[in-house]
């Protein structure tokens, strides 16, 4: 009887609701009163039946060439393709290691294993999610930290952060020591799969958590729990290569010495020579929050005992300053941006002039940055390399040009140019060598960080 009365509810016509904000036979009439189609409306109606709504709305003012020219641009390296994965922070990272390689070295180049790092990124998030159900599991399940985990147990996106933690504590190894795998060029399959198994290894830990178990024998459970994780990891991407043979190059292909036998942390030594945390600062531009001050993403890390996302929030203005600094001394730089917001990608152009959506539609869309971000509308999606930038006459940025992970073939030669007005509103962390940061960024780095929760708009796993 229960179940008969709750279909009927379920069934019964929403008229009688309208009072309290559902939408009534009445309302919805003078809805269509008012906006009653005309002639020229029913064309648009016609048009926007039959073509994309970019193809529509493209403002031909602005779809014609445009200058390529930089006034500061850094060596030209090799375009990396990611494929069907979330992997462009390990792209865009690689890409500033490799540039710094060939600079140090007089110009040797070395492409880097994605996949080799990849195997230890999916295997160490899957060690935080667990970690981290073990850590709250004496929260319930509607707890805002559980569900999280729970959520977001395991993603192929990251920040530059997951580059510097792995690679010092795994080492890095060249493409041809270990090459990409199917599932490593399409992640989503194995990647769910081993989330959905994640969540189930979750609901046991937490159920021995309540039980009462003891911290070694929850600790013994995860490790076995890792071990099925690892062998899905062996199965689609592959075994980690553990010692190779290796010649260094010039870019000519003309070999360089003796080929030498390498494990991954004395490549890793030989190509980057130090550890890498400790000798960038990260910065961002999130105008809801005060500019000067440092703030850190709680579980924003790619390995449990590894570094949170910290950054220091500026205006673009000073992001700007550092930026033209390194590129004019021939320094590539991790970036991240909202990728898809006004995308020419046919030509591999980014400017807020691109696409006249408002005019299409009879409407205006006026959101600035920080109301885009609060709400859910804009955020970092895309992470690439910063190669050059092009100053007028004055010294202000024109344009500025990304090496992307899209391969060689797409925009511009595999780079996307943008112009200054939308890297503004749609740029969002840079990593910067410290040699270029202002004394006055560097003491708010130094300063106790505010924390943030990763459910923030700006934060959720994206990249």
């Amino acid at each position: 009887m229960r179940k008969q009365f709750l279909l009927l509810l379920l069934c019964a016509p929403l008229t009688g609701f309208a009072q309290h904000g559902g939408l009534s036979s009445s309302m919805l009439k003078d809805l269509a009163k008012d906006q009653k189609l005309t002639p020229s409306s029913r064309a648009l109606v016609n048009a926007i039946g039959s073509n994309a709504i970019d193809d529509l709305a493209r403002n031909r003012q602005n779809a014609g060439a445009f200058d390529t020219h930089f006034s500061i641009e850094t060596a030209k390296q090799s375009i990396a393709d990611q494929k069907q994965s979330g992997r462009c922070w390990m792209f865009s990272g690689m890409n500033v290691l490799r540039s710094d390689f060939a600079r140090r070295s007089d110009s040797l180049v070395v492409d880097f294993s994605q996949a080799y790092l990849f195997f230890y990124d999916q295997l160490e998030k899957s060690n935080l999610m667990l970690q981290g159900v073990i850590d709250t599991g004496s929260k319930p399940i509607d707890d805002q930290r559980v569900q999280f985990f729970f959520h977001y147990p395991l993603s192929d996106g990251g920040t530059f952060c997951g580059v510097a933690d792995l690679a010092e504590k795994y080492g890095l190894v060249p493409r041809e020591a270990m090459p990409e795998s199917f599932s490593s060029d399409n992640t989503s399959r194995a990647s769910r799969l081993i989330a959905s198994k994640l969540r189930e290894f979750g609901l046991q830990l937490r159920d021995m958590v309540a039980r009462g178990k003891s911290a070694s024998s929850v600790e013994k459970a995860k490790l076995r729990m890792l071990g099925q994780v690892y062998h899905m990891l062996q199965l689609t991407i592959g075994d980690p290569v553990q010692e190779f043979t290796y010649t260094f190059r010039t870019k000519d292909g003309r070999a360089v010495g003796e080929p030498r036998t390498f494990t991954p942390k004395s490549f890793y030594k030989e190509v980057v020579g130090a550890p890498l945390n400790g000798t960038f600062i990260m910065v961002m531009n999130d105008p809801r929050r005060p500019y000067y001050k440092t703030y850190e993403v709680e579980y924003d890390r790619h390995t449990y005992d590894g570094h949170n996302w910290k950054y220091v929030n500026l205006p673009m203005d000073d992001i700007e300053q550092m930026a033209v600094s390194a590129l004019r001394a021939g320094r590539k730089l991790y970036s991240s941006y909202d990728v898809g917001k006004m995308l020419d990608r046919k030509r591999g152009y980014a400017d807020t002039e691109n696409y006249d959506y408002g005019s299409l539609f009879g409407t205006t869309f006026g959101m600035d940055k920080a109301q885009r971000i609060m709400t859910f509308d804009s955020g970092s999606t895309h992470a690439m390399t910063l190669t050059a930038v092009d100053l007028d006459k004055k010294g202000r940025a024109v344009k500025w040009k990304v090496e992307n992970s899209w391969g060689g073939d797409w925009g511009q030669q595999g780079c996307l140019i943008m112009t200054d007005r939308w890297f503004r509103d749609y740029m969002f962390r840079l990593v910067v060598p410290r040699e270029f940061v202002p004394e006055k960024v560097l003491q708010a780095a130094a300063t106790p960080p505010v924390m943030v929760m990763p459910e923030d708009p700006l934060f959720l796993p994206d990249e």
